[in-house]
């Protein structure tokens, strides 16, 4: 082997070893509320409050919507992973339908019940994390939901969206009697920094460039 096809697959190598690497330390990971919607993120801060929104929101009424929960990313970044926290008192959870909405205007369910089907009795969701990458399905799980869990539907539909902009959790209490309120709700967001991109394109045309010519 030359030494110039040598210093090429060593040029490879270096490029393929440093991106996963890069990828790995370049990859913030944000938790936003909505209560500090000015704040600019940063990837080793975490910005946190708690919410107190009535479900359903009219006090007058037990079947309804809950306001939007709203939360402002103010960064722009693809998404490569998305996981969502929520924490909520309610009589019985079985009646509740829970979406995510991104500023794209992607929905995501992350929990409802079949009436015909699944009917139980439980309250609450505390500190309950839906995340793809768990090993239970939220189906599978009992209230009040500790831990992390597959949502309904996958959180893998928000991948390759732009983070920034405005996220909202929707709340539907589809059945009378029971009523409760959200107190949390988090986004973590994992987004790949332009760099790890830039990277590998360097090393990609810097290879190309010392290819030996026939």
């Amino acid at each position: 082997m030359s030494a110039r096809c040598s210093l090429q697959w060593i040029v490879v190598i270096f490029v393929i070893v440093g991106g996963v690497c890069l990828s790995s330390f370049a990859s913030p990971v944000y938790t936003i509320y909505s209560d500090d919607p000015n704040s600019s993120a940063n990837p080793v801060h975490t910005y946190g409050g708690q919410f107190n929104l009535d479900i359903p929101a009219d006090p007058d009424d037990s079947k309804g919507w809950m306001v939007d929960a709203v939360i402002e990313v103010p960064d722009h970044g693809t998404i490569n992973d998305i996981d969502v926290g929520i924490s909520l008192t309610h009589d019985n959870v079985f009646d509740l339908q829970i979406f995510l909405v991104s500023p794209s205007g992607t929905v995501v369910c992350l929990n409802t019940y079949n009436p015909s089907e699944e009917y139980f009795q439980g309250e609450d969701y505390v500190d309950t994390v839906f995340d793809d990458e768990a090993e239970v399905p939220i189906g599978q799980a009992q209230p009040p939901f500790p831990g992390r869990y597959q949502p309904e539907n996958p959180l893998s539909a928000f991948d390759g969206e732009d983070a920034q902009g405005t996220w909202r959790l929707l709340i539907y209490d589809a059945y009378y009697a029971d009523t409760g309120s959200l107190e949390s709700f988090e986004i973590i967001i994992t987004v790949l920094e332009p760099a790890t991109a830039l990277i590998l394109i360097f090393g990609i045309a810097f290879a190309t460039l010392i290819r030996p010519r026939g």
